[in-house]
């Protein structure tokens, strides 16, 4: 049986990669801040615990301005220790600012795997950034008209347990999408039409949405980049599709549509 450690286990991926680890059969060791194994990025004592015996690590960063030196000496870590398999939770949206964290797992020594995701549909519903906005009635975003292929949470999920998994995925880059373009204007459309409420997406200037997401509360640096995320969107940067899922899973994406209709029309 192989013993996989989900970092992040109690995240948007996280938690489902672990509970379709389970269902399949592995040993999951869900590793958080507050989760049932303790681990803390800042916190070294957390490290060996974690690690103890892993085959294969699901790696979700810190996103801090520490994050690829801690990823290193992590990544490091669990391919001394035993870790056959590493999958790292990256971005597509985000090359820039994911391609240190990228670098220091292929250069741990290990049997890498690179998952980039666009900006998930799960984000409207759990992440406050989003889900306050949504459940307020108004979304004011830096995001223009700007075409985003958002992805389901869950085959991201689905993606990561197979490659956790099996073989033949080392070395590998998938970027996973949604199967349709869509502008955050057609996303909050859809949410309000299933819910029965008005909902409005009205776009903002990258300053009004930075003051905006300060008076929130929201830290200058995640601010920023956030707004430079929302420019790339914006000025269409990200505004093609990508066949990682359907290279891994052999089927085809899961639609914005279905995640409207699972999480928002019985509200």
């Amino acid at each position: 049986m192989q013993k996989i450690l989900v970092l992040g286990g109690t995240g948007k991926t996280g938690r489902r990669v672990a509970a379709r680890l389970r269902t399949r059969g592995a040993e999951v060791r869900a590793a958080s801040r507050r989760g049932e194994t303790r681990f803390d990025w800042y916190d070294y004592d957390t490290w060996e615990p974690a690690l103890a015996g892993a085959t294969a690590v699901y790696l979700v960063d810190s996103q801090g301005p520490e994050a690829a030196g801690l990823m290193a000496a992590f990544s490091r870590a669990a391919v001394e220790r035993g870790a056959r398999r590493l999958v790292l939770l990256s971005s597509r949206d985000w090359p820039v600012i994911g391609d240190a964290v990228e670098r220091a797992v292929t250069e741990s020594g290990g049997a890498w795997t690179i998952l980039r995701p666009t900006w998930f549909a799960q984000n409207f519903s759990e992440d406050p950034m989003l889900s306050e906005p949504v459940d307020a009635g108004l979304v004011e975003l830096s995001t223009g008209d700007g075409l985003e292929p958002f992805v389901h949470a869950d085959d991201i999920a689905d993606v990561a347990a197979e490659v956790l998994l099996h073989d033949g995925h080392a070395g590998r880059t998938y970027e996973l999408s949604g199967p349709r373009l869509m502008s955050f204007g057609d996303a909050v459309g859809e949410i309000a039409a299933a819910t029965g409420r008005e909902i409005r997406y009205v776009p903002v200037s990258p300053e009004e949405h930075a003051a905006r997401l300060t008076a929130r509360g929201y830290h200058a640096d995640h601010v920023a980049l956030v707004n430079r995320l929302f420019a790339e969107i914006s000025a269409g940067t990200n505004a093609h599709l990508s066949d990682g899922v359907r290279q891994v899973l052999r089927r085809e994406p899961r639609d914005f549509s279905e995640y409207v209709k699972s999480t928002w029309s019985s509200t």
